[in-house]
């Protein structure tokens, strides 16, 4: 399974401490019906053995709903659950540990928050890259937001989709029209939300209004 623009339009990526009790399986099931068009199972406190367990469960729910599905980091995590791939940072070792243990066929993205990084992944052979944080984020509180300039150079760069990523909501997303992305990564956005289901179906409805018109 691989990635173009559409599989990019609304990137949900799980974080279980938005949960208020539901179970993640439960959340992530409402999220893709109502409409996600890629998964990532993010889980830092997960251990290894739990991140597979999880994985596997998640995958055939992923599967119902024919959304790629890949897992944060966790390389070998990817490889025994078999997810349709991995999300990385950048690292030349990683990518090619990555490549050579998933096969040809499997999604690498990677993480890249300049032209420079950007061109680099693209060259390694990742198949999508995620661009941020666009705006303030819980989710890392180390990071200077990303400018829409600076997103957009990065999106028009490379010939591979592009996903922004970092604090994106309803309110906020109508700021990254124009900058040439393929689509959006939401957490919070999706995963705190009273109702998963209608958020999930919100942020797509917007998300292919504003970023329709790249093909890749």
């Amino acid at each position: 399974m691989k990635v173009n623009s559409d599989s990019m339009k609304l990137y949900a990526v799980t974080d279980s401490h938005h949960l208020n009790g539901r179970k993640l399986e439960e959340v992530v099931e409402d999220v893709l019906k109502g409409g996600a068009t890629f998964l990532q199972l993010r889980e830092k406190d997960m251990s290894h053995d739990e991140l597979v367990k999880e994985a596997v469960i998640i995958k055939k729910i992923a599967d119902r709903y024919n959304v790629p599905f890949v897992i944060d980091d966790d390389i070998y995590a990817a490889k025994e659950a078999d997810a349709d791939g991995v999300h990385i940072g950048q690292s030349d070792a990683d990518y090619q540990t990555a490549r050579k243990l998933l096969g040809p066929d499997k999604i690498i993205g990677m993480t890249a928050p300049s032209v420079e990084l950007a061109k680099k992944a693209e060259a390694m052979g990742a198949d999508y890259i995620g661009a941020g944080a666009v705006f303030n984020t819980s989710t890392k509180k180390d990071t200077h937001p990303l400018s829409t300039d600076a997103l957009k150079e990065i999106a028009d760069s490379v010939s591979i989709p592009v996903v922004a990523i970092g604090g994106i909501n309803k309110d906020n997303i109508n700021k990254l029209r124009g900058t040439d992305i393929d689509g959006i990564a939401v957490v919070s956005a999706l995963f705190a939300s009273d109702d998963p289901q209608s958020a999930a179906q919100s942020l797509l409805e917007i998300s292919k209004s504003l970023f329709n018109d790249t093909v890749k």
